[in-house]
């Protein structure tokens, strides 16, 4: 998957937490993300209250956990160990190396692999 594919998967699927999402779809869903942000965060300036930021993170958050939540499906998982990231910086890096690890093959438990 592209990067233009997987942003626009990001918003045709933004409330669908069921199915699978490839790792390319995730990082590069967090790459533009990271982007967004960081131009919001350009154009609202050092001294202004930085309410476009504000509302590009409230606009990415719920699409943002629906892709990481079907990527968690994706290496058969259930989307509640999202919450694993609440553990601070042991959670993040065990869902770094998550999102990093290959998928299953073939079909599993949450439906087709994205990549066939």
């Amino acid at each position: 998957m592209n990067f233009s594919a997987a942003i626009q998967s990001g918003f045709n699927r933004y409330v669908d937490f069921s199915g699978r999402s490839s790792r390319s779809e995730v990082w590069w869903w967090l790459l533009f993300s990271i982007i967004a942000q960081l131009v919001a965060a350009v154009l609202d300036g050092a001294g202004s209250a930085g309410i476009l930021i504000i509302i590009i993170y409230l606009g990415l958050l719920l699409p943002t956990l629906a892709v990481q939540v079907r990527r968690l499906h994706d290496l058969d998982r259930s989307g509640w160990w999202i919450l694993i990231s609440f553990i601070p910086i042991l959670g993040a890096i065990i869902l770094l190396v998550w999102f990093c690890t290959k998928g299953t093959e073939g079909e599993n438990r949450f439906g087709a692999d994205p990549l066939s």
